[in-house]
């Protein structure tokens, strides 16, 4: 019987190094408040547009006030790929190390 946290193979398996490493953002959205109303309007009217027209005009007026301005915040791939270089060490590139 093998040591206790012994790998069971006979050769460990090696993985590749990674040269590049992404995380993905994840997939949240922020909720429109100005559509919510909208949506409400036809779920209760069963999309009839006679009862929402007001809410659309609303709406329209509303989509073109908040445009969402994207604050400019650093990203966990911006300082990922800002670190790389002092993690991973000098590289060999055509023949000079850098």
């Amino acid at each position: 019987m093998p040591k206790k946290g012994a790998p069971t193979r006979m050769k460990p398996l090696r993985l590749q190094t990674i040269q590049k490493l992404r995380v993905k953002s994840p997939n949240t959205h922020q909720a429109n408040p100005c559509l919510a109303v909208m949506t409400s309007c036809w779920a209760s009217s069963r999309s009839g547009s006679g009862g929402c027209f007001s809410l659309e005009q609303q709406l329209k007026a509303c989509m073109d006030t908040n445009k969402s301005q994207r604050a400019g915040k650093s990203t966990i791939n911006y300082h990922l790929m800002r670190m790389f270089p002092k993690i991973s060490g000098p590289r060999k590139k055509e023949g000079v190390f850098h």
